[in-house]
C-alpha cells in the first residue's frame, strides 16, 4: 500500500462545517448491514509515575478459534517485553530500563460482549519499583490486588493515548471513543456502500454520535483523504485510506484514523509514532481502524 502520508500536507485540512456550526440537520441512517465486529484491539497507555519517569503498556486483546487472547507489552518499541499470556490468571516479573516490573492479570472470570475486550470480571495490574503504574479492570477484589491499592504503594496516573481496532466482515464498522479526559464517549460509526438509486461507486459516510459528519462520493476515484473536525473543543483530523479494497481485494485493507491535534500549523502525518511526540504540538489521541477486505463495498 502507498504511504498515506504522502498523500497530505499542512495546508490540505479543511475544518467541517458541521461541528464548527452546530450538529448536523442529517438524521443517522441505520444500516443495512449489521456492524462488523472487531477480532482485535490494542490499546497503548502512557503511565506516569511519581519519579517522572513514564512507562508505555500495551494491551492486545484477541478473539481466536481457541478463544479469547491477551499481550502485554511495557515498554517502547526499543526497550519492550512482550509477555503473551498462556494462562487467564497469573504474574511476571522482569527488569526494564533498571527498574523492576510486576504484572498481574486475571481473566479467569471476564465477561464479554462483542468483540475480544472483556466488558468486566477482569483486572490487569503494572507495579513499577512497588508503585502502580497502572490498574485496567473491575475485579479489584483479589488478595493481591487489595494489598498492593491499599497498602504502601503509591499510585501513578495513565492515560490511553492510542487505540486500534481490526474488522473484518460487512463494511459498517461502529465503536466508541473518548478524545480527552475532559470529554465524553462518542459513538462513531463509519460506512461504506452503494447509495440507492444513484452511481454505482459506494459513498463513504461518518457518523458521531448519530449525527453525520460527512460524506465522500465516488469513493473508487477519492480513495485516500481527509477532513477535520472540531469535538469537544479539539481539532480532530479523520483520514481514511480505502485503496486497496479496489485495487488490491485479495490481500488489501482499508484505514480509517482519528486523530487529535493540538494546533492548526500541526503536520498531519497518520505514520508518526505518537508516543514519542512531545512538545505542544503532540498528538493526544488516536484512534486506528483497520478493515480487512472480505467484503468489497462495491
Amino acid at each position: 500500500m502507498r504511504s498515506i502520508a504522502t498523500c497530505y500536507s499542512e495546508h490540505a485540512i479543511k475544518v467541517s462545517d458541521s461541528y464548527c456550526s452546530g450538529p448536523s440537520n442529517h438524521s443517522y441512517l441505520t444500516p443495512k448491514l449489521n456492524p462488523s465486529i472487531p477480532n482485535e484491539v490494542t490499546c497503548i497507555y502512557k503511565a506516569e509515575l511519581s519519579n517522572q519517569k513514564q512507562l508505555l503498556i500495551t494491551l492486545t486483546w484477541r478473539n481466536s478459534l481457541i478463544g479469547q487472547g491477551l499481550t502485554i507489552n511495557v515498554g517502547d518499541s526499543n526497550t519492550s517485553s512482550p509477555s503473551k499470556l498462556q494462562k487467564n490468571k497469573g504474574t511476571k516479573t522482569f527488569q526494564l530500563c533498571n527498574s523492576k516490573i510486576e504484572v498481574f492479570w486475571d481473566t479467569s472470570t471476564a465477561k464479554y460482549d462483542k468483540g475480544p475486550e472483556p466488558i468486566n470480571g477482569f483486572y490487569v495490574m503494572v507495579l513499577a519499583d512497588s508503585e502502580v503504574g497502572f490498574f485496567l479492570g473491575d475485579k479489584d477484589d483479589e488478595l493481591d490486588v487489595k494489598r498492593m491499592k491499599n497498602g504502601n504503594c503509591k499510585e501513578g496516573k495513565f492515560s490511553l493515548v492510542s487505540r486500534s481496532e481490526h474488522f473484518s466482515g460487512s463494511a459498517v464498522y461502529s465503536t466508541k471513543a473518548q478524545f480527552c479526559d475532559s470529554g465524553i464517549p462518542h459513538d462513531i460509526v463509519i460506512k461504506c456502500e452503494r447509495e440507492e438509486g444513484h452511481s454505482k461507486s459506494p459513498v463513504l459516510s461518518v457518523f458521531i454520535d448519530r449525527k453525520i459528519i460527512f460524506q465522500v462520493k465516488r469513493l473508487r476515484w477519492n480513495f485516500r483523504g481527509n477532513q477535520a473536525i472540531f469535538l469537544d473543543g479539539l481539532l480532530v483530523d479523520v483520514m481514511w485510506d480505502v485503496h486497496d479494497w479496489f485495487f488490491n481485494p485479495n490481500s488489501g485493507s482499508a484505514i480509517f484514523m482519528f486523530r487529535t491535534r493540538s494546533g492548526l500549523k500541526s503536520r498531519l502525518w497518520m505514520e508518526e509514532k505518537v508516543l514519542e511526540q512531545d512538545g505542544p504540538d503532540k498528538a493526544e489521541f488516536s484512534l486506528l481502524i483497520c478493515a480487512c477486505a472480505c467484503k468489497n463495498p462495491d
